[in-house]
């Protein structure tokens, strides 16, 4: 698969900054608290599932401290419609208990304290601090990973090594991009069936192949 050039990096960059500037997660949170757990339920999971699900579990349990007391069977039965429910309710009540514990309450805003939380990885940290924070940094979910691959920008084989590309490559205002490429992926990029009519770079893109991350 041939590689971008400088040339097709600075077409993507217009292309995407002009058309996702603005835009911002799909999924549905009024505060810190909402938006952590939002996104930690979206993983592996779409987020119109996740919409769905979180506003009976957010009204019965509307901050850390309910949720830090909540009965795991509870949890469970709110979350039972979305995917690894059983890991998930754990994790989110691990993670009430830890935010309570190590930080009064308040859900932090730094990466390596938001990996030390039950069901919070390196993608969940960073799409939290895109979101929250408009922070520069880079995650890759399945549509990133798809999305850049196709366009050339990595050709990485895992999640780490793809986001590691599309920071050396992209730069700055990383949080657009991933927010365009998460889009980009999920409305016109398509695994099956790309609308390629409707591609913002029909003559940058290097193949419709899908790929996944091992």
């Amino acid at each position: 698969m041939k590689k971008a050039t400088k040339k097709d990096i600075q077409i993507i960059k217009e292309a995407f900054v002009q058309k996702y500037s603005n835009a911002v997660t799909e999924l549905s949170y009024t505060n810190d608290y909402e938006l952590l757990i939002a996104i930690i339920l979206s993983a592996q999971c779409t987020d119109k599932r996740v919409n769905i699900i979180t506003p009976a579990l957010f009204k019965k349990y509307p901050n850390v401290f309910d949720l830090a007391q909540a009965s795991l069977e509870d949890v469970k039965e709110l979350l039972k419609s979305c995917s690894f429910f059983n890991n998930k309710s754990k994790n989110i009540i691990k993670m009430a208990n830890s935010v309570i514990e190590n930080f009064e309450g308040n859900i932090p805003h730094v990466q390596k304290q938001l990996m030390s939380l039950a069901g919070v990885g390196n993608k969940t940290a960073n799409v939290f601090m895109i979101e929250s924070e408009g922070a520069n940094l880079m995650a890759v979910d399945t549509h990133v990973f798809r999305v850049s691959h196709r366009l050339g920008l990595s050709d990485g084989i895992t999640v780490m090594q793809t986001e590691e590309h599309l920071v050396k490559k992209l730069k700055d205002d990383l949080h657009i991009f991933h927010q365009a490429m998460v889009l980009f992926g999920r409305y016109i990029c398509k695994a099956i069936k790309p609308d390629c009519e409707n591609c913002l770079f029909p003559h940058v893109c290097k193949t419709t192949k899908s790929f996944k991350p091992r």
